[in-house]
């Protein structure tokens, strides 16, 4: 690029956004060690490193997936259902803005890589206690491709969803939908820890927990309010909706807990804060505040409803990854084919105000996403499976994946600990004595 091109491309980028996106593309990047620690507290203490380096792995392999080739395939030109690889290794991607944004294209690539790791993080979830490190590398850099990048196409890479007329602001198709139903896949394919159904597998850090989803909800205000890609109006409205949203959530979960068992539990009011969170996701600039408020506090009800549910069966999906993302995404979607207002968002409004098209656009998002990410992800684990081993042993499962996958331990097993291998090869922990 010439010196004259890189003047004239700055003429049209506008600095206070692009300064804005840059601050919104960092809390989004934060909110995956955030959900690391989240998820972190919500295993048992010998799988908390793993856990943690489960998201910390979606930070490195799939920043690279998507410079490669994920980028292209969500926001290049493609068709309907693929975008194109005319963006493959970040080709054209410089300094000029994309498409009608005033920020750089270099940026807008960025803010959407956070957006993909995250998602995969999220995933994770559905598997941690048990699942290889190894085939989840390869795992989260191929789903991140043939998923993730596939479900951005369709809601806002220019796919049919998006040209059917569908709203989705900040990724109730790809980030929630797509990670809660994948999940449920992965859960059925890789299978249920070993004394799932046995024993009470508890949440071993509550203030982990606590302290991850306040991260999250941090961080959303930039994933959120970053997505109208400016200091406008309608990043002005996401970054509030964000705000209103999840406090709803929280006293409506609140009431709930209550009313069930009496008590208002820690890892439900952090629990309550990202389902709050994940339904504003997709309507944060489309619908009120005062819907915003509604939508919290309804959004609550199915998700509580599965997180009680989901534990009678036999599906170990470890972190509930389908309820409060799947379902809560799924809601938030449907919940704009309603309540949407163009008088807030100058696009579209809802049924409610007169627009019955609109729900229909919302309803063929809330089918069509689901399968896509079930499907996918559960035929994309057993082609895995058939070349390595997608679990851990009974016995490493026993011992705890931080031994057994990375020889590290988040806490000490005694004054402190050696790691040596046993006779089938599986490293273990054995206390040593204090030298003085």
């Amino acid at each position: 690029m010439t010196a004259v091109a890189i003047l004239a491309a700055a003429a049209e980028v506008d600095a206070g956004d692009t300064a804005w996106m840059l601050v919104a593309t960092a809390l989004v990047l934060v909110m995956t060690p955030a959900l690391g620690l989240f998820y972190a507290g919500l295993v048992r203490g010998k799988n908390t490193l793993n856990t943690f380096m489960m998201c910390v792995a979606a930070l490195a392999v799939v920043t690279v997936m998507w410079a490669l080739v994920g980028y292209s395939i969500a926001f290049d030109e493609g068709n309907g259902l693929i975008g194109g690889l005319g963006h493959a290794f970040l080709n054209d991607v410089a300094f000029t803005p994309r498409d009608e944004t005033t920020i750089p294209h270099l940026l807008f690539m960025a803010f959407q890589a956070t957006f993909c790791i995250l998602t995969v993080a999220l995933v994770s979830g559905a598997v941690v206690e048990r699942m290889r490190f190894g085939p989840y590398l390869v795992f989260a850099g191929l789903w991140s491709v043939l998923v993730y990048a596939v479900l951005a196409h369709w809601a806002f890479g220019g796919g049919w969803l998006q040209e059917l007329g569908t709203l989705d602001f900040a990724g109730g198709v790809a980030v929630e939908m797509g990670s809660g139903f994948s999940a449920l896949a992965a859960a059925l394919v890789v299978g249920a820890r070993k004394d799932y159904g046995r024993q009470a597998l508890l949440p071993h850090n509550a203030i982990y927990v606590l302290l991850g989803a306040g991260l999250l909800w941090f961080g959303w205000f930039g994933f959120n309010g970053g997505s109208g890609f400016s200091t406008g109006n309608s990043g002005v409205l996401a970054f509030t909706n964000t705000l209103l949203c999840p406090a709803s959530t929280l006293v409506v979960w609140f009431a709930l807990d209550l009313v069930r068992g009496r008590q208002v539990t820690a890892i439900g009011a952090a629990t309550a804060i990202i389902v709050g969170c994940v339904l504003i996701t997709p309507a944060g600039g489309f619908v009120s505040p005062g819907s915003a408020m509604l939508l919290g506090a309804l959004g609550a009800l199915p998700s509580y409803a599965i997180i009680v549910w989901r534990p009678r069966t036999r599906v170990d999906e470890t972190l509930d990854v389908l309820a409060a993302h799947g379902a809560a995404g799924l809601t938030g979607i449907l919940f704009i084919g309603f309540f949407a207002q163009e008088s807030w968002n100058g696009v579209s409004d809802g049924l409610l105000y007169g627009n019955a098209a609109q729900l229909v656009w919302q309803a063929l998002a809330a089918v069509a996403t689901p399968l896509y990410a079930f499907v996918v992800t559960f035929v994309l684990l057993r082609l895995i499976g058939l070349v390595t081993p997608l679990r851990a042993t009974e016995r490493e499962e026993a011992l705890g994946m931080d031994v057994v996958q990375h020889g590290e331990e988040a806490y000490a097993t005694g004054e402190g600990a050696i790691l040596v291998s046993t006779e089938d090869g599986v490293k273990a922990p054995v206390p040593v004595a204090d030298p003085g």
